[in-house]
């Protein structure tokens, strides 16, 4: 029965395999300040059950980024942070009552194009300022397709901050998101006990990727860090795109 919990009943090969994905994405974003979340979320989309997918992977990503929030948070960009919780809070309230699911391949293809533009183009004065808005539309979009890490990384970027404040702040905004997620789903009903022994392994192996991951981070040059952060967003968002694309075309609109 103790070996059943950490492994929630998926059998300890693939337990195993997540296990150590989530300490390489945990230093991905540790050290590029984007990228594992969604590269979790992809991983465990092909190997949960569909209900199970979102609040898992916001638990998981809750206890990751929550990591990296701690170790930072001497660089953290406080002016956005208040603003953000707000919208947060607002967007996962709006979004977890609505009964039908937006269409995700739609949702995808909007992120992915919004990523696109933020990094090819200059962004207008309100997505500057607007903490709120970003926390609002994120978490919102959040509740339905999951990966939205890239979305609040775009909204960032525009702030202009060092490679230290960007991941930083992202790892603080994205716990906040998450934490009131996790709330969400589990008012709604989800069971978050059948999974609560696999997501600890996956946070506290994942915790160790953040300590080899942040090294890297103090080490990297700016320039450096803005063109891999602008390559991983690029990549991205294409794949965001794709996948939305591949959706409409086979007919489906099942969330990712």
């Amino acid at each position: 029965m103790t070996a059943d919990l950490f492994h929630a009943g998926l059998g300890w090969p693939i337990a195993t395999a997540l296990i150590a994905l989530s300490f390489v994405t945990s230093f991905i974003t540790a050290a590029f300040g984007i990228g594992g979340g969604i590269i979790m979320l992809a991983t465990l989309a092909s190997l949960l059950p569909g209900p199970a997918i979102i609040p898992v992977h916001g638990l998981v990503q809750l206890g990751a980024n929550g990591g990296r929030a701690v170790m930072l948070f001497r660089h953290l960009y406080k002016p956005v942070l208040v603003p953000f919780i707000v919208g947060t809070g607002i967007g996962v309230a709006l979004a977890g009552s609505v009964v039908v699911n937006l269409p995700a391949a739609w949702i995808q293809i909007g992120v992915g194009g919004f990523i696109l533009w933020s990094v090819f183009s200059t962004p207008p004065g309100f997505l500057r300022r607007s903490a709120g808005l970003a926390g609002f539309v994120s978490s919102a979009l959040s509740m339905f397709f999951g990966g939205t890490g890239p979305f609040v990384a775009a909204f960032l970027k525009a702030q202009g901050l060092g490679r230290m404040a960007q991941v930083a702040t992202h790892s603080t905004l994205m716990s906040t998101q998450h934490l009131l997620k996790t709330v969400t789903f589990a008012i709604l009903g989800f069971a978050f006990s059948q999974w609560v022994g696999l997501v600890a392994l996956l946070v506290v192996i994942g915790f160790l990727g953040t300590l080899a991951g942040g090294k890297v981070l103090a080490r990297i040059d700016e320039r450096r860090f803005r063109l891999v952060l602008s390559g991983i967003l690029i990549l991205l968002a294409l794949r965001l795109i794709y996948a939305g694309a591949s959706q409409l075309y086979a007919g489906g609109a099942a969330p990712a």
